[in-house]
């Protein structure tokens, strides 16, 4: 499958999706089918989301590449996920920030989250990958604050733990609103209490659940 993900990653080059060698390198490198079971690794290398379990999607390509393009990703960062999904999304973040930094995702769905450790785990991503069962609307205090932070769910609007946890100068990037009306954002921290918000344009997400999400 290695010529069809060069082929799609070429061809989201060419369409503007992907601008920098970093995140054509790591697109390449990340085998979109090892995050995905059965008959659906068939279509890793189609642009478009794909169904997982439970109602949940793996991110279509062109989508992925847009959030790694507008986080501004480099060696060494600590970043937050919001939706591990099977692992996908996080492990092309993995491969950009390298063995320096280090990539913190929550999952709120057990049966996801274990499928997902194990897919890290299998394409050796796993150790600059930490998996967490949990809610991601309240992020992950720990290991806070961290230089980027994005979701890969839409909430009626930014939670505010995952404001309060992102590092001044940091960056985070996600959904906002219900089905046709959402919205991707990104917002960049200025001080403690100032931010600066960009509209980055209509999409469409899987519904953030949790306590400053959507209920379930």
């Amino acid at each position: 499958m290695r010529e069809d993900r060069e082929l799609l990653v070429s061809k989201l080059s060419d369409m503007g999706y992907i601008k920098s060698e970093t995140v054509k390198e790591a697109m390449i490198k990340v085998p979109r089918e090892e995050f995905m079971t059965g008959e659906t690794r068939n279509f890793a290398y189609l642009d478009r989301p794909i169904p997982l379990k439970n109602g949940q999607t793996i991110s279509a390509p062109h989508m992925v590449a847009i959030i790694c393009e507008k986080l501004g990703l480099k060696k060494g960062m600590k970043v937050l996920e919001i939706g591990t999904g099977f692992g996908y999304n996080a492990a092309v973040v993995a491969e950009i920030i390298g063995c320096e930094g280090h990539v913190y995702t929550i999952e709120r769905i057990e049966d996801l989250k274990n499928n997902a450790q194990e897919n890290l785990e299998r394409t050796g991503y796993s150790k600059n990958v930490t998996v967490i069962l949990g809610d991601g609307t309240n992020g992950y205090n720990e290991q806070a604050p961290y230089d980027r932070i994005y979701a890969t769910a839409s909430a009626p609007k930014i939670p505010e733990p995952l404001k309060e946890q992102l590092k001044i100068g940091g960056r985070l990037i996600t959904p906002i609103g219900y089905d046709a009306s959402q919205e991707l954002v990104c917002l960049t921290r200025i001080t403690k209490d100032n931010y600066r918000f960009q509209n980055l344009g209509g999409v469409v997400f899987v519904p953030m659940i949790g306590e400053h999400g959507w209920p379930e």
